[in-house]
């Protein structure tokens, strides 16, 4: 196994066409990036779920490649989205609580593309600060959908890319779905006994019926990606596009959305590029949200490491098949504190919750997930837990004695500080291996990988978590206060 000091130290291993080489006479390309809100990668039809209708997903599949191991930085919004943007894993671009800010000297695809001659626009759900570091040409959104009136204006998707002819540009499209409260879609067209229960789940009724609504979400957000593709069609700009539709972190239901679970790091990620990109095919490569950047600046044709100092790779030969990416570890930040005046930056309810900082970090290879809950001894606590029908549900079957439920319950709220998951034997994460004697070669190598990333990142640990409280927006920093009708959400 080849450290993480080491691959920085030799760099990523190419082989193949260079940028410049890739980019031909036609110019850079276009990019339509696809962002869902709060959406398990294991809930759409690529990965597996044979229940829920998402044909417009299935059709970029199909005509794109699919990343098998594809994971997001931060199990949260606003960090997933400034290391997505950035390139910049989240504790070192600063941005790392949620509702927080990055760095000043923090700069994005706003700058990257746009120094390369593109326009670069956001539409949808804007979550990030400060706006210098993020300076998207905002087109308008929610960040958060009540339900009521137009969620997403999808008639600005047909006029930015009918007033961008004749220049390069890259649309960012954010949904709201399928982020709580489940809202929108339609629910009669879902049966609670249809749906699928992954096993890591506790099957209620309660589960099922807020799946039936999540399910509905989902649907929902396929037919605002179906209309962005439709646009791109009509526009005759679908050859010269890469699409790329991510599914942000996990959902809200348990181990998912603010855990350092495979189910709230992994992602769904598929690319589309005509001609360029193999249709249906499948890439094994680990990939992170912070290769994106890097990646869109090598098909716009210029050098990443000239533009910015990225801590994502670029992945363009994987994609084009003209090459490999030496991509051996996929990383997690997970921070939970909450801000002396009472601003929330993780799931940490600040009314009920008696616990202080809850952090948890972790690493990826092809087999196993190392998580290390620092704050251990803490009772985990979060929304999913106060407010979910579902989890509710679970704490009362296992008070009736149903041991799955009472160890689900228990394995979500009582952490231990290591936990080591093979999915080879395990791909549900059922079965903690970090105490087991036949591991411990394995536990170790992955947490002094683990350490040394943490110190290549600046991160320490507590300390980095207590600071987290100094990362709040200025006032005017935030969408809602500039661009947005924001109501902060967790």
């Amino acid at each position: 196994m080849i450290s993480v000091l080491a691959s920085a130290f030799f760099g990523t291993f190419l082989i193949g066409k260079s940028s410049a080489q890739i980019a031909d006479q036609a110019g850079p390309p276009n990019v339509l990036l696809f962002l869902t809100d709060d959406l398990a990668f294991h809930d759409l039809g690529p990965y597996g779920n044979q229940v829920v209708r998402t044909p417009n997903v299935d059709r970029l599949a199909e005509e794109g490649m699919i990343f098998e191991y594809a994971f997001n930085s931060a199990p949260m919004c606003a960090p997933t989205r400034m290391s997505l943007y950035s390139g910049i894993h989240p504790v070192r671009n600063g941005g790392y609580p949620n509702h927080g800010r990055a760095y000043d000297w923090v700069r994005s695809l706003p700058d990257y593309l746009g120094d390369l001659g593109y326009r670069v626009a956001q539409l949808g759900k804007s979550h990030e600060a400060p706006w210098k570091s993020f300076n998207f040409e905002f087109l308008g959104g929610r960040h958060h959908d009540h339900g009521d009136g137009i969620d997403l204006e999808l008639t600005k998707v047909d006029q930015f890319i009918e007033e961008s002819r004749g220049r390069p540009w890259c649309l960012v499209v954010t949904s709201n779905q399928s982020h709580t409260p489940w809202n929108r879609g339609d629910v009669s067209t879902y049966r609670p006994e249809d749906v699928w229960i992954p096993p890591y789940l506790v099957d209620t009724p309660e589960t099922r019926l807020e799946m039936i609504r999540y399910y509905a979400e989902i649907e929902y957000m396929d037919t605002q990606l179906g209309h962005c593709l439709k646009v791109l069609d009509e526009s005759g700009e679908t050859d010269r596009t890469i699409v790329i539709f991510l599914s942000e972190q996990g959902s809200e239901f348990a181990f998912g959305k603010w855990t350092c679970n495979e189910m709230g790091l992994r992602s769904a990620a598929i690319f589309r590029w005509p001609g360029r990109v193999n249709a249906g095919s499948w890439n094994d490569t680990i990939f992170q949200y912070v290769d994106v950047a890097p990646t869109l600046v090598a098909a716009a044709g210029a050098k990443p490491e000239e533009v910015a100092d990225f801590d994502g790779k670029n992945m363009l030969p994987e994609l084009l098949g003209s090459g490999i990416v030496e991509s051996l570890y996929a990383y997690g930040v997970q921070t939970s504190v909450k801000t002396p005046h009472g601003a929330v930056l993780g799931p940490t309810d600040v009314a009920k919750a008696k616990t202080g900082p809850y952090a948890s970090r972790s690493i990826r290879d092809q087999r196993y997930r190392l998580i290390w809950n620092i704050h251990h001894e803490e009772t985990y606590f979060n929304r999913t837990i106060e407010r979910g029908e579902s989890f509710k549900s679970w704490v009362r079957l296992a008070e009736e004695g149903d041991e799955f439920a009472a160890s689900r319950v228990s394995a979500y709220r009582n952490r231990p500080e290591f936990e080591l998951y093979d999915y080879s034997n395990d791909p549900w994460e059922l079965i903690n291996l970090a105490g087991n004697p036949e591991y411990d070669e394995v536990r170790q190598s992955l947490f002094q990988e683990l350490q040394l990333w943490m110190y290549q990142q600046g991160d320490k640990g507590h300390q980095t978590e207590v600071d987290a409280t100094k990362r709040t927006p200025q006032k005017g920093e935030r969408g809602g206060e500039v661009r947005s009708d924001l109501e902060v959400d967790i």
